[in-house]
């Protein structure tokens, strides 16, 4: 499992969880960080306690909306829709923004200890879909966000961060927010193929994917992707041919059903490799890992694989680097 925590330090209780369990990996959010040093302390903390000094450490730091580490710290990036926008008017500086953002959330990232994050989105949002995804999403082309999707995991893995591609296999047509409730869509699989697989498809080679908590009725009329067998295998496995480490979106979404061991067991049965839950609840952080078996056998070697990715970033020019892009966003603007 992939867990939160509740604070900016662990306490006693979480400690000989994560001393215990060993979960695979500790995802960060807002209330989790306070300064670097905190920051810095924390994940230390946490990979004493499991004893890997590689375990992952995850956050969703895309820029816009979805930010966990913000001023004064840390800068304030712009969201994918933003970028896009460059993209759409000049690809070629478009491109290199894309890049740049990426690059210099990984160096913000790498600097803390962080080594995953939870971005790009793949998502291909539609006209009357919910703005969950909105523009995050950077662009509505599906071609394009592909293309813009591919540079920044180039400029996180240079950065020595893993990208997480989301939500596969698309989250783009959801009628609501999977946060609150199950989103259903009922387009045809031949044009989800066509547009909402597209971007996952072509980025297939990527370490790391998060699962949609979203259920298709083309393709499954009662399970989302995340604890669906048909979708897993035939849909993420085949059609779209990834064979990364697959983890689920968060446990605690109210899209799923069932108590916590039975959304655990339910991911794992479709074929998630690790479970995500974010919130930091002991007693659901408990339920979850109890029925947690040891990572092993195709799951594992995914987990290798994709910690394998993990590179030493070259030496950049940070201050230069941030001006080119500032730049950029301003010949833009």
């Amino acid at each position: 499992m992939i867990t939160g925590v509740a604070g900016t330090e662990l306490s006693r209780e979480e400690r000989e969880f994560i001393d215990y369990e060993n979960p695979w990996g500790m995802i960060l959010f807002a209330r989790n960080i306070d300064n670097p040093k905190q920051v810095h302390q924390l994940i230390d903390a946490f990979r004493e306690g499991v004893g890997r000094a590689d375990a992952p450490v995850l956050i969703d730091q895309e820029g816009g909306r979805v930010q966990r580490l913000c001023p004064p710290h840390w800068s304030n990036y712009p969201s994918g829709r933003a970028l896009g926008n460059i993209w759409k008017v000049d690809q070629k500086s478009g491109g290199r923004a894309i890049y740049l953002h990426s690059r210099l959330i990984a160096h913000d990232l790498r600097s803390l200890g962080i080594n995953v994050d939870c971005m790009p989105v793949l998502d291909v949002p539609v006209a009357g879909s919910h703005d969950v995804i909105g523009d995050r999403a950077y662009s509505t082309k599906a071609g394009d966000i592909a293309q813009m999707a591919r540079i920044a995991c180039e400029g996180l893995l240079a950065g020595g961060v893993l990208p997480v591609v989301k939500h596969v296999p698309g989250h783009g047509r959801a009628g609501a927010d999977s946060h609150l409730e199950l989103p259903r869509v009922e387009t045809d699989r031949k044009t989800l193929e066509r547009i909402d697989f597209l971007p996952f498809k072509k980025l297939c080679d990527m370490p790391m994917a998060m699962t949609a908590h979203v259920c298709y009725s083309a393709l499954d009329a009662e399970q989302c992707a995340t604890t669906s067998p048909g979708i897993v295998n035939d849909v993420i496995r085949g059609f779209i041919g990834f064979d990364g480490l697959l983890m689920s979106d968060d446990l605690s979404m109210k899209a799923l059903n069932g108590d916590f061991a039975d959304r655990t067991e339910a991911a794992f049965a479709a074929g998630c490799d690790v479970v995500l839950h974010c919130n930091g609840l002991m007693a659901e952080m408990a339920a979850i890992a109890s029925v947690c078996h040891v990572l092993q056998d195709k799951a594992a070697q995914r987990a290798d694989s994709a910690l394998a990715r993990l590179l030493t970033p070259d030496e950049i020019d940070v201050d230069g680097l941030r001006m080119e892009f500032a730049q950029l966003l301003e010949i833009a603007a």
